[in-house]
């Protein structure tokens, strides 16, 4: 895949991942654990963290969340976790779903970028799972600077590009 489409894809996708972490970051302590908000602030991170390091995966066969994440996410039920992941935690699994994309993006061939996924409910490619993913987390995100908007009256304000380069030989940013 073309050096300068691959940058240009990083670059965004890393946007929404740094819009995902600003918001994280905003929310205060109160918030962030509060129980009683539907949706809990905390779990629409996870939520979008797990599904970010999944869709990067080849498949959901074999594919494992760090710990102290587990498969339960995929549970039809919808059960939430047992207990409130702390900002640590998913800081971590961020820095973790970020890498991963940059790898993924930074090493996509052509011959990779149009085979199929290996989700079987998604019937698209590898190139636009990348694209769906990517909207995923900013759909997130957004739900997110909403929710502290209506909180606490402030939320992080829109990421243009990420500042992190996709490689140190890559296209200039």
């Amino acid at each position: 895949m073309d050096t300068t489409l691959k940058t240009i894809i990083w670059r965004q996708f890393g946007a929404s991942i740094d819009m995902l972490e600003n918001a994280m970051r905003a929310c205060p302590e109160d918030l962030w654990g509060d129980r009683s908000q539907r949706p809990e602030f905390w779990y629409v991170v996870f939520h979008t963290l797990f599904y970010l390091d999944l869709y990067l995966s080849d498949s959901d066969v074999g594919f494992s969340p760090p710990v102290p994440f587990t498969l339960d996410e995929l549970d039809e039920r919808g059960l939430l976790p047992g207990r409130v992941y702390t900002k640590g935690e998913l800081q971590k699994y961020l820095e973790h779903g970020r890498e991963k994309c940059r790898a993924t993006i930074a090493t996509m061939t052509e011959e990779r970028a149009h085979q199929r996924c290996g989700f079987d409910w998604l019937d698209i490619s590898v190139t636009e799972v990348l694209l769906y993913n990517m909207r995923h987390v900013q759909h997130h995100a957004g739900q997110l600077n909403l929710i502290l908007r209506q909180k606490v009256d402030s939320a992080p304000r829109w990421v243009r590009k990420t500042e992190i380069r996709l490689s140190a030989e890559g296209w200039p940013q």
